[in-house]
């Protein structure tokens, strides 16, 4: 299989529900189409993966302001608790506890509903993530998320406008504004912290290397020496080769299909990415794989701006809701949707940490 490359320029789209941005849309980029094949998908499954790896529009700013700013102390009171700030990021021990969730409005749940529509950033090139299907329009296991977080907000799952964003502008997106929330398989750490806030887990995850068949790399070790090893610029990936190399020669893309073109085009020869990630890249083309084991653990959760702690109590409640059922939970039934014949199965949501605050 071979993909055509696009430009970086073209990764960037705004669409929204129900209504996908393209060509003919008004202000829209014509995207240059790529010409590829897929061996195991089928023509349905193909035409998914043309449209995943095509960028509809340009990303267009929002009109509108920035988040307000939250109280600087911590708010115990019930009445007044979707205010309360997050911790500073100095103190950050355990990244993946949140705020305790929440169904009071707050200044940024006042702020949506007034716009009626919640505006989310997301990836349109992760297949069963974030991708485009046959018909134009988003789905994916971050696109459920988003739809549940709207229709608890606003009523409607399709209240939503889509942002297509770059791995690297996710915090940029959230600082300014652009978007209310980042569900972008985007990893909770204390580095990040110190510029947006996060929700809760609900999605576990760790690095790992993919790699064609047949490649003498192992995995993230002593076979990486003097290998092309592309990551996405941001990602954790990205740090944990310059942490530690092993020799390789580390090559950064705007967005983590870009890795996956190059590793078709023989630009590069392989790729470090979360193993949820290369799943579906593996699933897309048979002629690579994961490979050695995953060389950490880390856990996915929903980017909000640092101030709108109303928004991160009222997602965590979301969230509580998502994952409970257990097997017929709207958490597993996405997961079998997205992921019964990509990843192993069976599955669950990690389970939440709270702090105090």
């Amino acid at each position: 299989m071979r993909i055509r490359r696009t430009r970086a320029g073209h990764e960037a789209a705004s669409a929204t529900a129900g209504a996908p941005s393209g060509a003919g849309a008004p202000g829209a980029v014509r995207p240059r189409r790529a010409v590829h094949r897929l061996r195991g998908w089928g023509g349905v499954s193909a035409m998914a993966a043309a449209c995943a790896v095509t960028a509809a529009a340009v990303l267009l700013p929002l009109a509108r302001t920035s988040p307000g700013t939250a109280h600087r102390t911590a708010v115990q009171d019930p009445a007044t608790m979707a205010a309360a700030p997050f911790a500073p990021a100095d103190t950050c021990q355990d990244p993946e506890a949140s705020l305790a969730p929440s169904g009071l409005d707050g200044p940024t749940i006042e702020r949506i509903r007034k716009a009626g529509k919640l505006v989310a950033g997301v990836d349109q090139n992760s297949f069963k993530w974030g991708y485009r299907n046959p018909d134009g329009h988003l789905d994916g296991f971050d696109i459920d998320l988003v739809k549940a977080i709207a229709k608890d907000i606003l009523g409607r799952e399709d209240a939503v406008i889509y942002r297509a964003i770059p791995t690297s502008q996710r915090i940029p997106a959230l600082q300014e504004g652009r978007v209310d929330i980042v569900v972008r398989t985007m990893t909770i750490n204390c580095k990040r912290l110190e510029d947006v806030a996060f929700s809760t887990a609900y999605f576990e995850a760790g690095q790992q290397v993919l790699a064609p068949k047949g490649s003498h790399i192992t995995g993230y070790d002593a076979s990486l020496e003097g290998r092309r090893i592309c990551t996405a610029a941001g990602s954790t990936a990205e740090a944990a080769l310059k942490t530690k190399s092993y020799g390789a020669l580390p090559v950064s893309v705007p967005n983590q299909l870009d890795c996956l073109v190059r590793l078709q085009l023989g630009e590069v020869d392989g790729i470090i990415t979360d193993n949820a990630l290369a799943a579906g890249q593996a699933a897309q083309d048979p002629s690579v794989q994961l490979v050695g084991a995953p060389f950490t653990r880390e856990f996915y959760g929903v980017a909000m701006n640092k101030d709108a702690s109303d928004l991160v109590r009222r997602v965590n409640k979301v969230l509580e809701n998502y994952r409970a059922g257990g097997e017929q939970s709207p958490w597993v039934t996405s997961y079998r949707k997205h992921f019964e014949n990509v990843l192993p199965s069976p599955a669950q949501p990690p389970a939440p940490k709270y702090r105090n605050g």
